[in-house]
C-alpha cells in the first residue's frame, strides 16, 4: 500500500500538483520532505531544467568543446 501511495504522490507532482497541498494531504509536515521522497520517481523531473539551460545556448556558436578545445589554447 505504501508503494501505491508513493507512486500516487509522484504522479500528482509530475502533473503539476501544488506541493504544499499534496504535502498536507499526505500528512507530511514539510513540503520539502514530500519532494525529497517522491520526485525521484519522476522521469521528467529534470526535463524542464534541462530545456531551460539548453534554451540559453540556442543560436550560439556550436564550436566543439571539451578536451580538444582545451588542448588548442
Amino acid at each position: 500500500m505504501h508503494a501505491l501511495r508513493h507512486f500516487y504522490a509522484s504522479v500528482l507532482l509530475d502533473t503539476g500538483e501544488n506541493v504544499k497541498e499534496l504535502s498536507d494531504y499526505l500528512g507530511h509536515n514539510d513540503p520539502g520532505f514530500t519532494l525529497r521522497v517522491c520526485t525521484h520517481l519522476m522521469a521528467s523531473s529534470d526535463a524542464p531544467a534541462r530545456k531551460a539551460v539548453d534554451g540559453l545556448y540556442e543560436g550560439t556558436d556550436s564550436a566543439p568543446d571539451g578536451q580538444e578545445t582545451a588542448q588548442g589554447h
